[in-house]
């Protein structure tokens, strides 16, 4: 067990991820890269930690880590306490349902041989908890309905709108109590992004849910999240409450993803960066 306060809901300890680079010719591994690198840090129960950075810095594989879809090469994840960090297939499979992801590609994340039901019964059933009314619900709850209307429908049939709320359903419907959304709404039409990003926020409220909220959008980050990490090469360079990090930013490259969010008045820009 970690040691830590009784609201914690996630813990992250020194968590590295090495990805080794081999060589063409002599077919070894020559090096490793480092994608994560020894980061730290904390999400209390029904919070939001948003970890913001630009593509490539690590945050995706952060949260194939926290979701364990990836092993980690050292460090500690602790949920509700346990370490799920070294957790084989049998263990990991009991503990799944507590875990989910949301990833960012709805056109890619959702099987197109697979009916809506075939989706979300999938988690269910792989934790022998199948049920067609909790199917029902999960639907409503994203708001895709009348249920009928949807369940027999491919993913084709659907907008991507509907496809991430498909998503959504199929992550909450085993009643995970830590969630992992992988830029879930970049991928989106502009017009639709706010219903997915209010939708969240809703489910949060209304199960307390607890949330790793990847985004590069610290205007999303702002808007969504209690708290914001920022990534950089692979490792958290500020840490902070979100309002805090946004209005007075510690870390250089902090201070330059503010300078690049768009503002409607371009003395505002100027002045911010002069700070």
């Amino acid at each position: 067990m970690s040691p830590g306060n009784l609201m914690e809901m996630v813990k992250v300890e020194h968590l590295t991820k090495l990805f080794p680079v081999r060589n063409r010719l002599l077919l070894s591994i020559s090096t490793n890269i480092c994608a994560v690198d020894n980061i730290s840090f904390e999400i209390e129960r029904g919070k939001i930690l948003g970890l913001v950075g630009e593509s490539g810095c690590g945050k995706t594989t952060t949260a194939k880590l926290l979701a364990r879809l990836l092993t980690p090469t050292s460090g500690n994840i602790y949920i509700k306490g346990a370490d799920i960090a070294g957790l084989k297939r049998k263990a990991l499979k009991i503990f799944r349902k507590n875990i989910q992801m949301i990833f960012q590609d709805p056109y890619e994340s959702l099987n197109p041989r697979f009916t809506v039901h075939s989706t979300i019964a999938e988690p269910l059933k792989a934790q022998g908890l199948y049920d067609i009314e909790k199917i029902h619900d999960s639907l409503e709850v994203v708001g895709l309905t009348p249920p009928k209307e949807f369940l027999f429908r491919y993913p084709h049939e659907l907008s991507g709108g509907q496809r991430q709320r498909v998503a959504i359903a199929r992550a909450l419907v085993i009643d995970p109590i830590f969630v992992v959304a992988d830029e879930p709404a970049s991928m989106l039409d502009v017009s639709i992004r706010a219903g997915v990003l209010n939708l969240l926020l809703d489910l949060r409220e209304k199960y307390n849910l607890t949330l790793l909220f990847i985004t590069h959008d610290l205007a999303v980050a702002r808007y969504m999240c209690d708290n914001i990490a920022v990534m950089y090469n692979g490792k958290i360079v500020e840490l902070g409450k979100a309002e805090a990090v946004i209005k007075n930013p510690k870390h250089s490259y902090t201070k330059a993803l503010l300078a690049a969010v768009p503002i409607p008045n371009p003395k505002v820009r100027r002045e911010r960066i002069k700070r």
